[in-house]
């Protein structure tokens, strides 16, 4: 009977302890679609069968509705994969917006999806997700919004959710969708003095999804961060960024190293194609695998199943990484 009990411990240990797998696909973010062999291999072996590709994003420029970086396509962009077409709206669009406004702001973008799809002979989904970070005075019209494209397109629509919409669901109201995609990420801005890491702090997270598991939609899936960048700080202590700058980048002898992920330049020159004074700091920001595995820890207790986006598919934030 001791015997049985202490297999019956072990047992539970080891179930307590295995990490719970979800299958996984990427974001494309990029505005000309094109892979490299990198990007291939960790695409093909992404066990979700989409891929979360911009189309383009949609601004209000001069009181009009405008498409900004559309995308264009290489022929290395090939796939197995549906494509899941991803538009970003700035919040700004929807601030005034006219109710006449909305379903033209639709169908424009339907339209616009659908001419992409043709162009390129893409294999897509039946889903069209929205990207915008929307607020507690726009959500009236973008909730109109995302209904009228449903309407119009006739397509399951989905929508990003942000850290702070789940934290304040009830000023900025829950989206009339079945599916939303949680952004685990940009959990402070990367220009403003802090020793947090603005891509992704767990504090900051679990602070803001502490009651995630009593928001009330039909499924929550979840995107993760894995790029990185380099935050330049001048004399002035001003902040600029530089996209995809890992800690293997500030190797070099003209920075005298700060700490492992901080560095000062030595002499003025061009680095990473800007150029940059001497007395210049950079601070590399990037996410390790045990911020990762931390996060999906927190979040399998607040949601029972989920599959997990990674942002984004770039051979420099892929290569090396076991998914």
């Amino acid at each position: 009977m001791k015997i049985l009990h202490l297999l019956f411990a072990c047992l539970l240990v080891i179930s307590c302890s295995q990490k719970q797998k979800h299958p996984y696909s990427f974001y494309y973010w990029k505005t000309h679609l094109t892979f490299n062999d990198i990007e291939k291999k960790a695409l093909a072996k992404a066990n979700q069968p989409f891929l979360y590709t911009r189309f383009f994003d949609v601004d209000k420029v001069n009181g009009k509705f405008e498409p900004v970086a559309v995308i264009t396509q290489d022929k290395s962009f090939k796939t197995e994969k549906k494509i899941v077409p991803t538009v970003f709206i700035t919040n700004r669009s929807f601030i005034n917006i006219q109710k006449e406004e909305i379903p033209f702001l639709a169908e424009k973008i339907n339209d616009l999806i659908k001419k992409k799809t043709t162009d390129y002979n893409l294999k897509v989904n039946q889903e069209i997700q929205i990207d915008c970070d929307w607020t507690a005075g726009t959500k009236d019209d973008y909730f109109e919004f995302l209904k009228q494209l449903k309407k119009i397109s006739q397509k399951e629509i989905t929508c990003t959710l942000r850290l702070h919409q789940v934290k304040d669901k009830n000023l900025t109201g829950i989206p009339p969708v079945e599916k939303v995609y949680l952004m685990c990420y940009s959990t402070s801005s990367p220009l403003e003095n802090s020793d947090k890491n603005s891509i992704l702090d767990l504090n900051i997270m679990k602070s803001y999804l502490s009651k995630l598991e009593e928001y009330p939609v039909k499924k929550i899936e979840v995107a993760l961060p894995i790029y990185s960048w380099g935050i330049v700080t001048n004399h002035l202590g001003k902040h600029k960024l530089i996209n995809a700058l890992s800690a293997k980048d500030l190797d070099n002898p003209d920075f005298k190293k700060i700490s492992d992920n901080e560095i000062e330049i030595l002499k003025d020159g061009f680095y990473f194609g800007n150029f940059l004074n001497k007395g210049f700091k950079i601070k590399v920001e990037e996410i390790s695998q045990e911020q990762l595995n931390s996060a999906t820890e927190f979040l399998d207790k607040k949601i029972s199943t989920y599959n997990i986006i990674y942002y984004q598919l770039d051979g420099k934030f892929v290569e090396g990484r076991k998914f």
